[in-house]
């Protein structure tokens, strides 16, 4: 059977309407066409214009391309709208995600939506907490330190970061953090690459 049956028109509800909505606004932050992305997920241009508009259920068959094409989870499609957790603009503070990290003393708690091009992150260091070696990666990075303080090391050079201070710096360079004091540390910290990419030493 063509994945394009699996979208059965029928009369518009709230929640087809709410998902047809969040596809739309994830193709178009994407810089995405109906075409490309129809493409991308194996379907027709017209199913997915009716996903968008409502007119068509997003079924099982269609979920999983769909989600992969536009770089989401699937639940990200199609939970319900009510749920907080599930916001396409907003993440409530008692829903956030967390990012795994491999280095002991930190925490990465995620800021973003699921669609958002940037990743906004708490970063939580307790004392004497910090990474196990420094890494880089693809993008650009930013940082406030909200509390306590930080040692941040760019590409060999040593900043002590206190409250209200912040940091910018490309993620190609080779980067490290740790929290020297007694207290816990708290940054909020941007960066450009994806979730799965920001995770220490990765």
């Amino acid at each position: 059977m063509d994945i394009v049956d699996e979208a059965a028109e029928k009369p518009k509800d709230d929640a087809d309407i709410r998902v047809g909505r969040r596809v739309r606004a994830l193709r178009l932050e994407r810089r995405l066409s109906l075409a490309e992305l129809a493409a991308k997920a194996g379907v027709s241009i017209g199913a997915l214009s009716q996903i968008e508009r409502g007119m068509s259920s997003l079924r099982v068959k269609v979920i999983w391309p769909l989600a992969a094409a536009l770089d989401i989870e699937p639940s990200a499609l199609i939970a319900d709208g009510n749920d907080a957790v599930n916001d396409l603009y907003c993440v409530r503070a008692d829903k956030r995600r967390a990012i795994p990290v491999k280095s002991e003393g930190i925490a990465k708690a995620l800021l973003s939506p699921p669609g958002a091009t940037l990743t906004g992150m708490l970063v939580t260091v307790e004392a004497d907490g910090g990474t196990a070696e420094a890494y880089a990666h693809a993008g650009h990075e930013f940082g406030y330190v909200l509390a306590g303080e930080v040692e941040l090391v760019v590409d060999s050079t040593r900043y002590g970061l206190k409250t209200g201070d912040s940091f910018a710096f490309k993620s190609t360079l080779l980067h490290a953090f740790r929290n020297p004091g007694a207290e816990q540390c708290r940054i909020l910290w941007v960066n450009t690459t994806k979730p799965s990419e920001v995770r220490d030493g990765a």
